[in-house]
C-alpha cells in the first residue's frame, strides 16, 4: 500500500525511503524553488513552497504495480486534495529505469504516459462524471479518477528543449480542476496569472511556447494536448486516450 506524503513529513522524515526516492524528491525540489532561474508554474511553486502538494512514489511506470499504486494515490488524493491549500496538486514520481534514461525518446514516454492514463482510468470503479465528455476531442474533456477531474502533467529525462517539461524521473502531476475556479480567463487575477505564466514559460525554455497551450473550455481547446508536450510543436494525430475513454461507463 502506497501513501501521500506532504513536503513537511519528506523534510523530516525523507530519510527513511529507498535512495531513488529521496534523490527524485530532493531534485524536483531543488527545481522547483531555484531563485536564480526560477520555475515558470507559479501555482505548482508556491504550491511547494506552501506545502500544498502532496507526493507519491510509484513502481517502473510501465508495470502493473505501478498503475495499482498510481491509482490508490489518486483514490486518497480525491478524499483530501480540497484540505491541503489554494495551490494544490498532486506529484507522482516513477522509478525510472537506466534502460528507460538511456534510450527513451520523448515519443517513448509519450506512449508510457498515455499508457498509465488509460490503464489506471481502466480501474476507475466509479463512473465517468456526468458533466465530463468522455470524448478527448471535446474542449470540456479531461482525465477524471474516482470523480475527480484532474489536469495531467508530464515531465520526463528525455526532454531538452522546453526545459519546463524536463525531469530526472518520470512524473506525472495531477492538478485539480477546483484550483482553476479563479484562475480562467474569466477573471482579471487568471488573465494576469497567465499572462505571467507565459511570460516566464519562455524565458525559461528559450522557445515560443507551444501552440497546444490554451485555457480549459475554449472551443478551440484540447486538452490532452497540453497534458504531454513534446520538444517541438507537433502533436499526435488522435488522443491516444481516445479508445479508453469510449470504454467508460
Amino acid at each position: 500500500m502506497v501513501h501521500l506524503k506532504s513536503k513537511s513529513w519528506l523534510d523530516h522524515n525523507g530519510k527513511e525511503l529507498p535512495d531513488w526516492q529521496q534523490d527524485a524528491f530532493h531534485k524536483f525540489g531543488h527545481m522547483i524553488a531555484d531563485d536564480e532561474r526560477m520555475y515558470p508554474c507559479i501555482p505548482g511553486r508556491q504550491g511547494y513552497l506552501t506545502d500544498s502538494l502532496r507526493f507519491g512514489f510509484a513502481a517502473d511506470p510501465r508495470s502493473d504495480q505501478a498503475i495499482d499504486e498510481t491509482a490508490q494515490l489518486l483514490h486518497q488524493y480525491g478524499e483530501c486534495s480540497r484540505d491541503t491549500g489554494r495551490y494544490a496538486s498532486l506529484v507522482i514520481f516513477f522509478e525510472t529505469p537506466e534502460d528507460m534514461t538511456a534510450n527513451f525518446t520523448v515519443e517513448d514516454y509519450e506512449q508510457v504516459f498515455w499508457s498509465v492514463l488509460s490503464r489506471v482510468s481502466a480501474k476507475d470503479p466509479v463512473p465517468w462524471p456526468a458533466h465530463i465528455p468522455q470524448d478527448p476531442s471535446h474542449h470540456a474533456w479531461e482525465f477524471c479518477y474516482s470523480g475527480h477531474p484532474y489536469f495531467a502533467f508530464c515531465g520526463t529525462p528525455a526532454h531538452q528543449v522546453r526545459r519546463s517539461r524536463w525531469t530526472p524521473y518520470f512524473l506525472i502531476t495531477f492538478q485539480p480542476r477546483w484550483v482553476f475556479e479563479e484562475i480562467n480567463d474569466s477573471t482579471v487575477f487568471g488573465r494576469n496569472m497567465k499572462s505571467l505564466i507565459r511570460q516566464k514559460l519562455v524565458e525559461y525554455d528559450g522557445v515560443p511556447a507551444h501552440p497546444s497551450l490554451k485555457w480549459y473550455g475554449q472551443t478551440d481547446n484540447l486538452e490532452w494536448e497540453q497534458y504531454f508536450l513534446r520538444d517541438d510543436e507537433s502533436v499526435a494525430p488522435k488522443c491516444p486516450f481516445a479508445s479508453m475513454a469510449m470504454k467508460k461507463k
